[in-house]
């Protein structure tokens, strides 16, 4: 993943509107540049982590980090409002909004699935999930530059702004009340799915319109998060096509 380094040039990149994925600061520091710094961080919504000395250094491979670096984004985010206008002037709007995934592997795979069903974005969270790296864009096979990617700080806030945009909000979820083949998803959707090991969260869950689920016959109850998003998203696509079938 790309750093940056240095009081000054963390400074120079937040102002000069580079994305940052996180912002580490040296525990205890103070004085100088520092206040400078957590202002324009929390201004700009920049997710930032204290962290000791000791691991500034190993990241700055003995280069001077004077307290302070930052991990880039491998692309620039757009704002949430600005994926749902995309969608909405494109529709029917189809999006993803990953709870938590972890993973980066994962994340560049439904990147690609996203781009080849023709998905208008994907939504991250800012906290305890994986951001757009350079492994991420690598395991989407170049499909990261050809979709929009969403990072809110609050996936349930952002779910009820879909709903209020319009759409119908499907949480994929092992036990859910319909098969992922039954319910209609010809009109703005937008597909959830949850963290690799702990599913949806419990908040997610209940703000989702409908909980579905992918019918398995195998002794394996689970799929991959990726394969699952990869299903989902051609089931859409497959509904979409057939809405338009002459008869």
């Amino acid at each position: 993943m790309e750093m940056i380094i240095g009081r000054r040039a963390v400074i120079e990149a937040i102002k000069g509107q580079r994305t940052l994925n996180k912002l580490l600061i040296q525990e205890g520091a103070s004085g100088g540049s520092i206040g400078e710094i957590m202002a324009l961080s929390r201004a700009n919504g920049i997710v930032t982590q204290m962290v000791p000395k000791a691991k500034l250094d190993e990241l700055a491979q003995n280069k001077s980090h004077q307290g302070v670096a930052a991990y880039l984004s491998a692309k620039d985010y757009v704002e949430l409002e600005a994926l749902i206008a995309h969608a909405r002037a494109h529709g029917p709007g189809l999006i993803v909004l990953l709870d938590g995934l972890e993973d980066p592997h994962n994340l560049g795979s439904i990147l690609r699935s996203a781009e080849a069903a023709g998905a208008h974005g994907v939504i991250i969270p800012k906290r305890r999930a994986v951001p757009l790296t350079g492994t991420v864009a690598k395991a989407s096979a170049g499909a990261l530059e050809h979709v929009q990617v969403a990072r809110v700080g609050n996936v349930s806030q952002a779910i009820e702004t879909l709903q209020k945009a319009g759409f119908w909000v499907y949480g994929a979820d092992a036990e859910g009340e319909q098969a992922h083949d039954r319910v209609d998803l010809t009109e703005d959707v937008v597909l959830v799915i949850g963290n690799e090991g702990a599913g949806l969260a419990p908040l997610v869950k209940k703000r989702c319109d409908h909980l579905i689920r992918i019918p398995m016959t195998g002794k394996i109850q689970s799929l991959n998060a990726g394969v699952a998003t990869g299903i989902l998203l051609f089931e859409a696509v497959r509904q979409r096509r057939n809405l338009k079938s002459p008869i």
